[in-house]
């Protein structure tokens, strides 16, 4: 009975980890982007997280099925990896890391959204009133922000909330893309090879757009960090975490990410959150479960039904 409560509850620590993680991804990137630009950091993120992971992938016997699958994983690379971590980056020049990730936080939404419009999976009514419910939620953050003036560099908060919503979107067309073509593959396969493929089709581009100054240390470090923790480490405990637990609660990780990502914000680079902020969130993340299925208010009415008979 001991070890079964314990397996039972063997996703809690993974999961933990992975939120208190991926927040901090979102702080490392602004450190990095701030010196090197966007493009430059995220492609120095992919190629570190592959530096991580290939000799794993090869321990394990699983190269020749990279070989095997190169052209889709490449593929699913530059929608997964490369796009998104570079319009967050891009993001984060000119709103904060908590504004950044609850804007991440409506991930699954698109999911659906996108495997509505491309797999065909029509959601029920609920799902639909989810849908709803969270883009009310980023228009709401979005006007919210509207009113902020520009920043040093001459970008305007909501240019740079369209780049979250479009790396949102490249994370949901990357999930349906990976469920039509690439379920065959295993997930240390994908991971991997995406990255290796991201990596190799952003070199030259950060090349050319490479600063002139030198990096500091402290940039050099937040990469680091950023590509071996926050990438290489974290795909690793999504792994253990999808094995351990149903898909539905580690999607659920994705909630938890802007508690972490506010918190380090307020501690550690004296951001603030607005009441605004706060109701957007709430409105995105009851959205975000709805449209996924995480949460059915029609089921639990039936149960409050039979409860009350």
């Amino acid at each position: 009975m001991r070890s079964t409560a314990a397996a039972e509850r063997g996703w809690v620590v993974p999961f933990i980890a992975l939120g208190a993680i991926w927040g901090a991804s979102f702080m490392f990137m602004q450190i990095a982007a701030a010196e090197l630009g966007p493009l430059p950091t995220a492609a120095l993120r992919v190629g570190l997280g592959a530096l991580f992971l290939l000799p794993l992938l090869i321990w394990r016997g699983q190269a020749s099925l990279l070989r095997q699958h190169w052209l889709p994983v490449l593929f699913v690379g530059m929608l997964n990896s490369g796009i998104p971590f570079t319009l967050f980056a891009f993001a984060l020049l000119s709103i904060t890391t908590g504004l950044s990730s609850i804007i991440n936080a409506s991930v699954p939404m698109f999911g659906a959204l996108v495997a509505w419009l491309w797999l065909g999976e029509r959601p029920g009514r609920w799902r639909i009133i989810g849908l709803v419910l969270g883009f009310v939620g980023v228009s709401l953050l979005a006007w919210d922000q509207a009113g902020i003036k520009s920043n040093q560099m001459g970008l305007h908060p909501l240019w740079a909330m369209l780049a979250c919503l479009g790396a949102c979107i490249s994370y949901a067309l990357a999930a349906s893309f990976t469920r039509l073509y690439m379920q065959n593959v295993p997930p240390l396969v994908s991971a991997t090879g995406s990255l290796i493929g991201a990596a190799l089709l952003m070199a030259v581009p950060a090349v050319w757009l490479w600063p002139a100054q030198v990096p500091s240390a402290n940039t050099w470090a937040s990469l680091v960090v950023l590509g071996a923790l926050c990438t290489g480490v974290a795909y690793l405990l999504y792994f253990r975490l999808l094995a351990s637990a149903t898909p539905s609660r580690a999607l659920a990780v994705t909630y938890l990410i802007p508690v972490f990502a506010v918190g380090y914000g307020i501690a550690l680079l004296g951001e603030h959150v607005t009441a605004g902020m706060g109701l957007s969130a709430g409105v995105i993340l009851l959205g975000t479960a709805m449209a996924t299925g995480m949460l059915d208010p029609g089921l639990l009415l039936q149960r409050m039904r039979k409860s009350a008979q």
